[in-house]
C-alpha cells in the first residue's frame, strides 16, 4: 500500500513561483513512476507532468511545458512540482499520484495509488 501526502499549495500573484512536494510512504517507491494531475471547478482531472521510477526521463502537459519541472528524490520519496509562471489558469487542486509500474503514463486511469490534494490559487 503507498500513501501520498502534498504539501506546498497556496495562493500566488500571476507570474509568481510554488513549488509542491509529496512525500510517500511504501516498499519500492524507485520501481514507481510518479505523476501530478489537477482539478479546476467544475472540469475533468488532467495530467500535468510525470516522472520515469529512476527519474531523469519526464512528461509534461503542452499547458506547462517550460513552465513547471517535476523531479523525485528517491532516498527521500518526495516528488516534486515547480511552477514557475504561473497563470491564473492554473488554478486548481493539484494530486499526486503513483502507479504500481516503472513507466510514464499520462492516463489518469493509468496511476494506483492518489494523494488527498493541494490547492494552488493564483490571482491576476
Amino acid at each position: 500500500q503507498v500513501q501520498l501526502v502534498e504539501s506546498g499549495g497556496g495562493l500566488v500573484q500571476a507570474g509568481g513561483s510554488l513549488r509542491l512536494s509529496c512525500a510517500a510512504s511504501g516498499r519500492t517507491f524507485s520501481g514507481k513512476a510518479m505523476g501530478w494531475f489537477r482539478q479546476a471547478p467544475g472540469k475533468e482531472r488532467d495530467f500535468v507532468a510525470a516522472i520515469i521510477g529512476a527519474g531523469g526521463s519526464t512528461v509534461y502537459a503542452d499547458s506547462v511545458k517550460g513552465r513547471f519541472t517535476i523531479s523525485r528524490d528517491n532516498a527521500k520519496q518526495t516528488v516534486s512540482l515547480q511552477m514557475n509562471s504561473l497563470k491564473p489558469e492554473d488554478t486548481a487542486i493539484y494530486y499526486c499520484a503513483a502507479r504500481t509500474s516503472y513507466y510514464i503514463t499520462t492516463q489518469l486511469n493509468g496511476y494506483n495509488y492518489w494523494g488527498q490534494g493541494t490547492q494552488v490559487t493564483v490571482s491576476s
